[in-house]
């Protein structure tokens, strides 16, 4: 039997030849895909980040006008809401400058220098996050019998 009698003599020649083209067509489009899931978990660590520096200096501030000036609790509260963030400087200002807990009308808690470290190390050693502040009015900055400073 030659191949003019047969067109299907040849068939599962050509389908082994095939094989080989399809693991490596999955291999590029598995690869591609892997990519862009880890691209967009290392994302979604980003955005949590953020957040988590933003509510930082916001826990800050809240703390900042019920407890005494310099309250340790303050920086502690804050530093466990932005737990693995690097390199984070954290500033308390009373205003006006130099007033008492009975005299100071606002306070204005900032975050600076922080930096994000991404888990997957081909995506570099950080990223510089923004600098957060927020300001409140003064409330009753007194740490004696405060629960919340306790």
């Amino acid at each position: 039997m030659n191949s003019k009698t047969s067109p299907f003599l040849h068939l599962g020649a050509r389908r082994s030849a095939q094989g080989g083209a399809a693991a490596v067509e999955f291999a590029f489009v598995a690869m591609i895909f892997i990519m862009l899931l880890i691209g967009s978990m290392e994302f979604g660590r980003w955005l949590f980040t953020l957040n988590a520096a933003s509510e930082a200096t916001r826990l800050g501030a809240r703390l900042a006008v019920v407890c005494s000036q310099n309250e340790p609790k303050i920086k502690d509260g804050m530093r466990t809401i932005l737990g693995s963030v690097s390199n984070a400087q954290i500033s308390i200002q009373y205003a006006p400058s130099g007033c008492d807990a009975s005299s100071c009308k606002t306070v204005t808690v900032g975050l600076t220098g922080a930096m994000f470290t991404p888990v997957v190390p081909f995506m570099g050693t950080g990223v510089a996050l923004p600098a957060f502040t927020t300001s409140l009015s003064r409330e009753y900055m007194n740490s004696t019998n405060n629960p919340v400073c306790l």
